[in-house]
């Protein structure tokens, strides 16, 4: 006797799909329904009011503003408009190894650890020390160079 060609995950298959489709069809009515008995209300329209929110009134046109062309900036802003900042930042000396040469630098302003070498020192450094250095990039991020005590 020849064994039957449908399994059990077919046939489970088959069911979810006449379900949803069931579903699908049964939502479909009661909306035709709801709209026979409520009458047709037409498409419902959403409006941008002048800050950019949604609203279901028209915006006011009075209180649209208008924006010239050569306001709107699509770039980042150029360095020249940008204000200098100090390169010289000040901080305390966390740790410092003189044998090994290389150390850790508190910056105070934004409580950022930066590495140091003893290649990047001006003075001599300890544990504790306020010092005042620069800032450079280096292989695994932001180095603490030209490093003279306060």
């Amino acid at each position: 006797m020849a064994k039957s060609q449908q399994t059990f995950s077919k046939s489970e298959k088959e069911k979810k799909r006449l379900k949803k489709r069931l579903d699908k069809q049964k939502k479909m009515e009661a909306r035709k329904a709801e709209k026979e008995e409520n009458g047709s209300t037409g498409i419902q329209f959403a409006y941008v009011d002048h800050n950019g929110n949604l609203t279901d009134t028209p915006p006011d046109p009075d209180l649209k503003v208008e924006v010239e062309l050569d306001d709107i900036q699509i770039s980042v802003t150029k360095k020249e408009d940008l204000p200098e900042e100090d390169p010289v930042r000040k901080g305390k000396v966390s740790f410092f190894d003189s044998s090994k040469g290389f150390g850790f630098i508190i910056d105070t302003e934004n409580n950022e650890k930066y590495f140091t070498h003893v290649s990047g020192l001006i003075d001599e450094i300890a544990e504790n020390d306020k010092v005042s250095f620069e800032l450079e990039r280096g292989m695994r991020g932001m180095n603490a160079v030209k490093v003279t005590k306060i």
